[in-house]
């Protein structure tokens, strides 16, 4: 018990600085959250700290000062131009690479340099190009431009293909103030035709150089498979027939119940030259044989000046049938209704058609274009006329691809969709007037047809024989006679 007391009386023993410091640091709060107890003491010492630490990274950083270090030898007149000579520097900056080397003595300038004698080059025809354009942009003198568009006039009345090769000569001009002459001009005029021009003895003169065209048609069959346009391809079909086949075929059948087994047959215009050059025309028959359901031929043939898509049996197209006038599903349909914008119930006096924004917009049939422009709430507008008192109407559209007077058929493109006016999102309000009324557009079908009969018929079924023989695939004609191939020609 004596030596508890002794103990507990006993004076604290003392404590180093380290011991003393590191007691503080744990009881003081050196870096406390700023955000919180904004101007209490804690706050301050820990705002203290921040500026001290900030304060000495900006005493300790580094400087910026340049480095000292020996200056450049400054190089003689005479090594400037022996280094100039050899480096590879541009020639704007001073170089003589690929043009001579540095200057000496020896050099002397020449008072006048030596023309080439004649410059050959090559141009090609632009798309929305002339010959005459094509031409000036070489080089050939307006005159020269002159003297050839009159001599190739009567050659090129459907003008010149664009993509066309030009093979130009310009010859040695007679003096530096005057252009140089057209020496020579070889280009192919059409499929069938080459054109030569030359100078001789100052003057131009023309050779027309013929060249043997085979006109058979190109028969392309097979069968269906996963897609016809892929099919088609394969086979060696060119893409403008395959697209045209499609768009006759969706007239006659539903596509999407043509069948993996089904098989097609294409003919369409095929001018191939020997020279191996290629022009496709328009298609001139469709076939389709369905293992189920009815079957389809179909033939181009041109009755009272008209060209037109005829039946088998010599049944017409049916022509102002109204087609889709957008890809896309109905999602309005035609009465009253609630207006999504002005909030109150009015008469909807179309269908609308959702659709993807820039989805082009198609003329449902044949018709002229009575407006097309800005049309208050329908946005940018389009209305087409059809006769007989039928017209429609295209609203909301994003552009307008059609003008005022201008005749549309049945499928062209006349705009695309968009959300101008008053409207909510991309689609295509689309409306149908009788007489200046609107109807519903569901309510209305109106079929004109045409009818072969007599020696046209017989005509017609002559073709289309014709067309239903040819072999497939490509003929190769001009491994024969001219005079026993009917079909080979040249103009």
């Amino acid at each position: 018990m004596a030596d508890s007391l002794a103990h507990a009386g006993a004076a604290p023993q003392p404590r180093d600085w380290r011991t003393r410091l590191r007691d503080w640091a744990d009881e003081v709060d050196l870096v406390p959250d700023l955000a919180e107890r904004v101007g209490s003491l804690t706050w301050f010492r820990g705002l203290a700290t921040c500026f001290g630490l900030c304060a000495t990274a900006l005493y300790l950083s580094p400087s910026f000062q340049p480095i000292p270090g020996l200056p450049g030898v400054r190089l003689t007149d005479a090594h400037y131009d022996e280094v100039r000579s050899q480096m590879m520097t541009p020639l704007a900056l001073g170089a003589d690479s690929g043009r001579h080397m540095g200057a000496t003595d020896a050099v002397q300038p020449l008072r006048e340099t030596p023309e080439r004698p004649q410059i050959e080059l090559s141009a090609q025809i632009g798309s929305s190009d002339t010959l005459a354009r094509a031409l000036s942009r070489a080089g050939v003198s307006g005159g020269d431009v002159a003297t050839v568009t009159a001599m190739v006039g009567d050659d090129m009345s459907d003008g010149v293909k664009p993509g066309t090769r030009l093979d130009i000569i310009l010859g040695r001009r007679t003096s530096r103030d005057r252009p140089r002459p057209l020496d020579r001009l070889a280009f192919r005029a059409r499929l069938d035709l080459s054109l030569e021009l030359t100078r001789a003895g100052g003057v131009l003169s023309i050779k027309r150089i013929p060249i043997r065209v085979d006109n058979t048609p190109l028969r392309i069959q097979g069968v269906v498979g996963d897609s016809i346009y892929r099919s088609a391809r394969a086979a060696g079909a060119p893409p403008k027939a395959v697209q045209a086949f499609l768009r006759v075929i969706a007239g006659q059948v539903d596509l999407g119940g043509i069948g993996a087994g089904d098989r097609y047959d294409i003919v369409t215009e095929y001018r191939r030259a020997e020279t191996g050059d290629v022009e496709v025309g328009d298609l001139l028959y469709a076939g389709l044989r369905r293992s189920r359901g009815k079957s389809v031929d179909m033939l181009k043939w041109t009755k009272d000046g008209r060209t037109e898509w005829f039946e088998a049996s010599g049944v017409g197209e049916r022509r102002g049938v109204l087609s889709a006038p957008v890809a896309g599903r109905m999602s309005s349909g035609y009465g009253q209704r609630r207006h999504p914008i002005l909030g109150y119930t009015r008469m909807h006096a179309g269908i609308d058609f959702a659709a993807r924004y820039g989805s082009p917009i198609y003329a449902v049939t044949d018709g002229v274009v009575a407006f097309a422009g800005r049309h208050g709430g329908h946005g940018n507008y389009v209305r087409i006329q059809h006769g007989g008192g039928l017209a429609t109407g295209y609203a909301h559209m994003s552009r307008i691809a059609a003008e005022p007077g201008q005749r549309v058929r049945r499928g062209q493109v006349i705009g695309y969709v968009g959300s101008t006016g008053l409207s909510t999102g991309p689609h295509l309000h689309y409306e149908l007037y009788r007489n200046g009324a609107t109807v519903n557009p569901l309510s209305v079908k109106f079929t004109t047809t045409a009818q072969l009969a007599g020696a046209e018929l017989s005509a017609f079924r002559t073709r289309l024989a014709q067309y239903q023989g040819l072999r497939v695939g490509l003929h190769d004609s001009f491994a024969q006679k001219a005079s026993a191939n009917p079909v080979a020609s040249g103009k």
